[in-house]
């Protein structure tokens, strides 16, 4: 059977071509040191709680993470109720433009979503919701506030 390689041993391959592109990201970042490394101290002076909170900070927003403490942005679409007869639920229709892909006319889109209502949106009215975990079968959204009141 075959034998597999170790680490150690060297290989009659040349060297892959990203490795020689490392390789010479090594070289400008050594440069770069060197040349930081002739700055005043003054300029390079940091504090240790900013050293420690950096890399986490960087390391964070490379994964789209959002830090600790503070939720993420969440969704909001304002739209029209278009229907409030149940209880504390309303539907809301939301209405978009999108570019027709042969004809290069905008044409309307409408979604519909449930949304809880503690403040008492009716037919007609312009509201704002924001997304929320579920809280019921298809009601995931909530009604933040009344943008515009019906025409009576």
């Amino acid at each position: 059977m075959f034998r597999r390689k170790k680490k150690d041993e060297p290989t009659d391959a040349p060297p892959a071509p990203e490795t020689a592109a490392e390789a010479a990201s090594a070289e400008s970042v050594s440069e770069s040191a060197t040349a930081e490394s002739t700055a005043t101290p003054v300029e390079t002076q940091t504090t240790a709680a900013e050293t420690i909170a950096a890399p986490a900070a960087a390391e964070n927003e490379s994964q789209g993470v959002a830090p600790r403490g503070r939720s993420g942005k969440r969704v909001q679409k304002v739209g029209t109720v278009s229907s409030d007869k149940m209880q504390k639920t309303v539907v809301v229709r939301v209405d978009r433009l999108v570019l027709h892909p042969k004809y290069r006319r905008y044409v309307r889109r409408t979604s519909k979503f449930m949304a809880h209502d503690d403040l008492g949106a009716t037919t007609g009215d312009r509201v704002r919701i924001v997304e929320t975990r579920p809280l019921s079968t298809k009601k995931r959204w909530r009604v933040v506030e009344i943008v515009q009141k019906a025409a009576k």
